[in-house]
């Protein structure tokens, strides 16, 4: 089946074309991806009025191009896949919209995507990454760790109780200065740096749970750096270099308690999201992994950040799995800005491990 995929969450405009095989395997055949940091640069964020006027000025040459780079036409498609939120709601509308236009010119089925499913299911279209695996989602907006039984059913054992991890590193940058975006500004400058310059906090550390907070650690280098006289070059190295090592370590550990609830066979850690793509948290995920021996998944970087692929990819999945939505129902189409993939949990006990803590 052929799947148009549309992502208008945040500042980036997507549009992507994927086949899904009939032995479930995925093909991307475009992946378009429209972004223009320099938009927001002058105001230290994303603005959303300017995001969602990006979006209204590229998103139907950005599908263009999808379909043509993909070399298909819109009547060989099976279904079309739109984020409906969670995300900045003016930016949601434009490419929901987008979709329905599509689906009621072309008469095609239409599918409301989560974001945060896209993600989660990502891993999938580059791997054999089979239910039911532990997913590890760390975003700009999202920081969570979910138990992912099949299409439709996610169990929340975790969440940030304040800033998520991709804000953390982007007001880490803004701090020292690097810009936008901030991960990766951050993961260039900490190449120089020494990890070990500073020690920084272990959030939640005598917390029972599998939380996450970031604000203290991100305050923690605000005061490091107002402790300096004058920061040098090395001095923001040093201090990124730290703030990475020490959020990599916070995530692992968490991530660490969730599996420690978690009794199954076959133990399976499926990290998606923007941060995903940072080489120190891969690391040491990589390591937690094999002492545990667990399989671990990562989208290949491309995947981990905002794009259309991941959305077509959702819509095939539940396309595949029979789940469509009524072009008519107002409330299953209308775009949010806030949507958990998840209920916070009770307390959770999976495959006969023990009960975990409230949130």
């Amino acid at each position: 089946m052929l799947v148009l995929g549309l992502e208008t969450s945040c500042d980036d405009t997507a549009a992507a074309i994927i086949r899904r095989e009939p032995d479930g395997r995925c093909r991307i055949l475009s992946n378009e991806i429209w972004t223009e940091h320099d938009d927001h640069a002058a105001f230290g964020g994303i603005v959303p009025e300017i995001a969602a006027r990006s979006h209204v000025e590229r998103l139907d040459r950005t599908i263009e191009k999808a379909v043509s780079n993909a070399e298909i036409n819109f009547q060989d498609l099976d279904a079309i896949a739109a984020t409906a939120g969670p995300g900045l709601v003016g930016g949601v509308m434009v490419g929901l919209t987008t979709g329905k236009a599509l689906s009621l010119a072309h008469d095609k089925s239409l599918i409301a995507i989560n974001h945060l499913e896209g993600h989660a299911l990502s891993a999938r279209m580059t791997e054999p990454a089979d239910f039911p695996y532990l997913l590890l989602l760390i975003s700009g907006g999202h920081t969570q760790l979910i138990w992912v039984s099949g299409i439709g059913e996610y169990q929340r054992l975790g969440s940030t109780i304040d800033d998520a991890a991709g804000e953390a590193f982007d007001k880490t940058a803004k701090l020292l200065g690097l810009g936008q975006p901030g991960g990766p500004r951050i993961e260039s400058a900490a190449t120089g740096g020494r990890a070990d310059k500073y020690d920084f906090p272990k959030p939640l550390a005598q917390r029972e749970g599998c939380d996450f907070s970031f604000s203290g650690l991100k305050t923690a280098v605000r005061d490091a750096a107002e402790n300096l006289e004058e920061i040098s070059g090395q001095d923001v190295a040093d201090l990124a270099a730290s703030f990475q090592f020490a959020a990599a370590r916070h995530l692992t550990l968490q991530t660490e308690k969730a599996m420690a609830n978690l009794s199954v066979s076959e133990g399976r850690l499926v990290v998606a999201g923007g941060v995903a793509a940072n080489c120190a948290i891969k690391s040491m995920l990589g390591s937690l992994c094999e002492r545990k021996n667990w399989k671990l998944f990562f989208p290949p970087p491309k995947l981990c950040t905002d794009n259309g692929a991941m959305i077509a990819w959702a819509g095939a999945e539940r396309l595949a799995a029979g789940m469509t939505d009524d072009i008519t129902d107002v409330l299953a189409l209308a775009p949010r800005a806030r949507w958990p993939l998840a209920p916070p949990p009770e307390g959770f006990e999976i495959g006969g491990g023990r009960k975990g803590p409230k949130a």
